[in-house]
């Protein structure tokens, strides 16, 4: 055989491995053509540049890890129906929200034909996030380097939000189950919360709590996202981890941080939530358990969004309770 044609031979060759060893990645990526976004605030992304309009009330951002993941799949049908104060009686039931808003049962938006749901919701079912960012700050000044809030949540020794959280599990095992019955074909992922403190050390300044309350806040969140982790197996869903890889991305780590400390940031982020470098964190996460390793950092608004004056409406009506 001459020269030419073993080198001939061995492109041809190369040029089939290469072709198969495409055509088998292209296989093992899944794709996703309806996709359903549910949950609650850690989900809609308040005052992450651009609210939408509908309703405004949900702080639902266009730059949220489910629009973020949306493009990055290029899914042709995307409905986001997540929603700010959401608990998981919001699935069935509407909610009223903040400036004459309402959003329908987030159930309402499952079809037959979806086959992609990703539900982040648990938080706030028993008001317990909500008691624990409105009350451990305040109790911070009574006993700084001590535990404040752990003594204000434990009654006759037991932890009141352990207890609530137990609760919880049951009724997101419940959501999981009433997503497969309205979409029986999707694929559908429950998405974890992301570490809010640090493992080590404080941060006053950015998250008020008591020095003793930092690994109290900590383990209340290691045991929701459990909790949420256990009712994903149980209702039959992929449970997607955002707690562990956010290590180092806590309220405390500065530029590097994925969730907003105490105060308020009309044009970046609610207090003791996502900023969007959190939301394009968590979308290169629930990405990659959906085998793809690219991902989308933003997304242009498609339809009219909030203004300062909205916003401000929105923030005030909001602080107010």
């Amino acid at each position: 055989m001459t020269l030419r044609r073993v080198l001939t031979a061995a492109v041809v060759v190369v040029t089939s491995l290469v072709t198969l060893g495409a055509g088998a990645a292209a296989a093992a990526t899944p794709s996703y053509s309806r996709y359903v976004a549910l949950g609650d605030s850690y989900t809609s992304g308040p005052f992450i540049p651009f609210l939408r309009l509908d309703p405004i009330g949900c702080v639902r951002s266009t730059n949220n890890y489910p629009a973020l993941l949306a493009a990055t799949l290029h899914v042709s049908s995307y409905t986001d129906v997540s929603c700010g104060g959401a608990d998981t009686t919001n699935m069935t039931n509407s909610q009223s929200v903040p400036l004459f808003g309402t959003n329908a049962p987030q159930f309402n938006a499952l079809r037959a034909d979806t086959d992609l749901v990703t539900v982040g919701i648990g938080g706030n079912d028993d008001g317990v996030f909500g008691n624990v960012v409105g009350t451990c700050p305040g109790l911070r000044d009574s006993d700084p380097h001590g535990a404040p809030c752990k003594a204000h949540f434990t009654v006759n020794g037991q932890d009141t939000l352990l207890a609530s959280i137990a609760a919880t599990q049951g009724k997101v095992t419940a959501v999981v189950q009433g997503i497969h019955q309205r979409s029986p074909h999707a694929k559908v992922l429950v998405i974890g919360y992301p570490r809010i403190a640090p493992p080590t050390g404080t941060c006053p300044d950015v998250l008020p709590f008591a020095d003793g309350d930092y690994p109290y806040l900590d383990s209340i969140e290691r045991a929701l996202n459990t909790a949420v982790s256990n009712a994903a197996d149980a209702g039959g869903a992929t449970y997607v981890d955002t707690y562990t890889p956010s290590l180092g991305h806590d309220a405390c780590a500065g530029d590097n941080a994925w969730i907003q400390g105490k105060n308020f940031n009309l044009f970046a982020a609610y207090p003791y939530h996502p900023r969007k470098a959190g939301m394009v964190g968590e979308a290169a996460i629930i990405a990659k358990a959906l085998g793809v390793s690219r991902s989308v950092t933003s997304v242009a608004p498609t339809a009219p969004t909030a203004g300062v004056s909205t916003l401000t409406k929105l923030a005030n009506a909001l602080l107010k309770g």
